[in-house]
């Protein structure tokens, strides 16, 4: 019997069993996948993130695989643009946007050498129970057969469709409509720093990744969804770049695309039930908001830290576990619904609503590193409006 078994071996699940083993338990890590494998993503790590990655001692080999280092932003809508860069966090301040079929391995890798059992290509089918506690789980093995294991605590880090939530019947406690679709490819020949694009209707993004490539993404309304795909993707991706960042556009005409389209209208918007008897989830599958603000891997990682940290060495008593994945699920309830909230409203695409305050920050460069800083982390709302911004705002 295992002490827990984490099923999903990506951005939560792989970094939660890390630090169970850490913490001394036995720990199972099931995935579905056969590593490495690709998987949608935003990539970018935004510098809470690459400050863990350093804590678990996983930096040096991210930035090993190739991974460029980001040291610059921008932000350009409706006739301002700002420049600057996000507050360190822990001494980190260069930021990373990898590839999945590089980052989860190196994460993987890290599970394995904290003493946790990995078995790939394993897809877990059902969950055992005993009255109304999960005790295990069932699933295929790579061969073809199926198999149980039993555990302590099964950790559901597997995805926005995550079956640990369906089956433990974890349900929706705050859900909103999808916002965007989103549409990216991988360009060679167009440098970049990570960059953002706004104009009513559209958001781009950019940001170098590994192999000397540059992800460029696009965003469309959700409402649009249809007529995205039935004008053709790449050409809808295209123009709403050419449209919304002209100066990109002729910086990709230079270069060359050199992957297919891929993307997504499926962005739900969702915080569900963390816990129950013998489960409790992380990642994707506990909470989930528009990708227009790239927070997923950074809040996946920094979910599984305040997790583990909760649990400590009290996974075999009742009552103190019980406290701590309540203290667990009061930590995603006080540390990311402001982020939820944040990626929401940026996900309406209408820049109008703020361009007059941020063309106010235009000329300090201390409140525009404090903006960018709201979004990775570096900064809380509350400290951003300060009364230094609303100084600024008061004037002219």
């Amino acid at each position: 019997m295992y002490d827990a078994i984490v099923i999903g071996a990506r951005c939560a699940g792989s970094p939660a069993a890390m630090l169970l083993a850490r913490q001394g338990y036995r720990v199972l890590l099931l995935e579905k996948a056969k590593f490495p494998q690709d998987t949608l993503s935003s990539h970018y790590i935004h510098q809470p993130g690459v400050a863990l990655l350093d804590r678990w001692g996983l930096l040096d080999e991210l930035r090993d695989a190739g991974c460029r280092p980001i040291n610059h932003q921008s932000y350009e809508a409706l006739g301002v643009r700002l420049e600057g860069f996000s507050l360190p966090v822990d001494g980190h301040r260069t930021t990373y946007a990898p590839r999945r079929f590089v980052l989860d391995p190196i994460l993987a890798r890290g599970a394995v050498a904290a003493g946790v059992e990995f078995r790939e290509s394993c897809a877990v089918n059902d969950l055992l129970h005993e009255g109304d506690r999960v005790v295990g789980v069932r699933y295929t093995t790579p061969g073809g057969t199926e198999a149980t294991e039993r555990a302590r605590l099964v950790v559901g880090a597997d995805g926005m469709r995550s079956l640990v939530a369906r089956k433990a019947g974890a349900p929706k406690v705050v859900e909103r409509p999808r916002m965007t679709c989103a549409y990216y490819s991988y360009w060679d020949g167009v440098p970049a720093d990570f960059e953002l694009y706004e104009r009513p209707g559209r958001w781009i993004a950019l940001a170098p990744t590994n192999d000397g490539l540059t992800l460029i993404m696009t965003y469309f309304p959700q409402s649009e969804f249809s007529q995205v795909r039935a004008a053709g993707v790449e050409a809808s991706y295209l123009e709403a770049v050419r449209t919304t960042a002209p100066e990109l556009y002729e910086r990709m005409s230079a270069g060359t695309r050199v992957e297919q389209m891929y993307g997504t209208g499926a962005q739900e918007n969702y915080f569900r039930k963390a816990h129950g008897p013998g489960w409790v989830l992380a990642g994707d599958a506990v909470h989930h908001k528009d990708s227009i603000t790239a927070r997923g891997i950074t809040d996946a990682f920094l979910q599984v830290q305040s997790l583990t940290g909760h649990i400590g060495d009290q996974l075999h008593d009742d009552e103190a576990l019980a406290v701590a994945l309540k203290r667990y699920e009061r930590d995603l309830d006080d540390k990311f619904y402001s982020f939820y909230q944040g990626a929401l409203n940026v996900a309406e695409l209408k820049p109008e609503r703020h361009t007059e305050m941020v063309r106010k920050l235009v000329g300090n460069q201390d409140l525009i590193d404090r903006y960018f800083s709201t979004v990775s982390g570096a900064y809380s709302f509350d400290d951003f409006y300060s009364n230094e911004l609303l100084t600024v705002l008061d004037q002219g």
